[in-house]
């Protein structure tokens, strides 16, 4: 017999095997750095770009392969080009959204900027600040995301945004900005990272949440549940990896505007 709010828990265990499939590779890669982890994030980057371009144009599945293939070459041409010639490659998948006939067009091309920007930033900070920067990152999105997921569900009260994510709550939400300052507190104490990563870390936590909560948006406009459904109990790897773009993209700025206290950073 089904016990009293079993159903909160019914995606649990396959999320776990895909989340346990998906560090394992993911922790390989982070160590073996340089042409490795810059492939991953290739492919990974073009798969959202073309998950992307399918849910705003269903009927395009032909550009939307097309694009993710542009996607993809121009990251790998941007870390084999000069600064200045970087925006040109960055370009050209940009220009096959915008001039397919898609929902929302300007959403998706500045959704699009987004993901490239932190398919960059994300090869950009592994190979400037080294695995310890890569492991804070994305031990404050999973910290965030799991404190979210538990916290939300067994607390739960009013929610954080209902008209574009109605599962989020203010609970999870804030047990992921605990969560995120803990683990960076852990990083101060035990890897000898300075002390603004304390605050750098809830900072980037909400990042990642209004990352998230950009992609519900998009899918909400769409009209689809999950971006595509390659990832057993986590829908799409732009569902997997949408609170990673929001808070890559803010580092990113943030960095143009104060250095940030990074562990392994120079």
């Amino acid at each position: 017999m089904t016990q009293p709010g079993g159903g909160r828990w019914n995606d649990l265990q396959t999320r776990v095997i895909s989340a346990v499939v998906m560090l394992a590779v993911g922790a390989v890669d982070i160590w073996l750095g340089g042409a490795p982890f810059t492939a991953l994030v290739v492919v990974l980057t073009g798969v959202m770009i073309w998950e992307l371009a399918a849910i705003t144009a269903p009927n395009a599945s032909q550009v939307s392969v097309i694009v993710a293939v542009l996607a993809s070459l121009a990251l790998v041409a941007t870390m084999l080009t000069p600064m200045h010639a970087r925006t040109v490659f960055l370009v050209l998948p940009l220009i096959g959204i915008a001039l397919t006939p898609r929902r929302d067009p300007v959403i998706a091309v500045a959704y699009a900027v987004a993901i490239l920007v932190a398919g960059f930033g994300l090869i950009s900070l592994r190979n400037e600040a080294g695995t310890p920067a890569i492991l804070w990152l994305i031990g404050v999105v999973i910290i965030s995301d799991v404190m979210g997921y538990f916290a939300g569900r067994l607390l739960g009260g009013p929610k954080f945004w209902p008209a574009i994510s109605p599962k989020k709550t203010w609970s999870g939400t804030v047990a992921g900005w605990v969560g995120a300052t803990l683990f960076g507190l852990g990083f101060v104490i035990f890897a000898g990272a300075g002390w603004g990563l304390v605050a750098l870390s809830p900072l980037t936590a909400f990042a990642g949440q209004m990352g998230d909560i950009t992609e519900s948006w998009i899918k909400r406009r769409t009209g689809v549940k999950d971006s595509s459904r390659l990832i057993p109990g986590h829908g799409g790897v732009l569902d997997r990896f949408d609170a990673l773009i929001g808070a890559v993209v803010v580092l990113m700025l943030l960095g143009l505007i104060v250095p940030l206290p990074l562990p392994g950073g120079h």
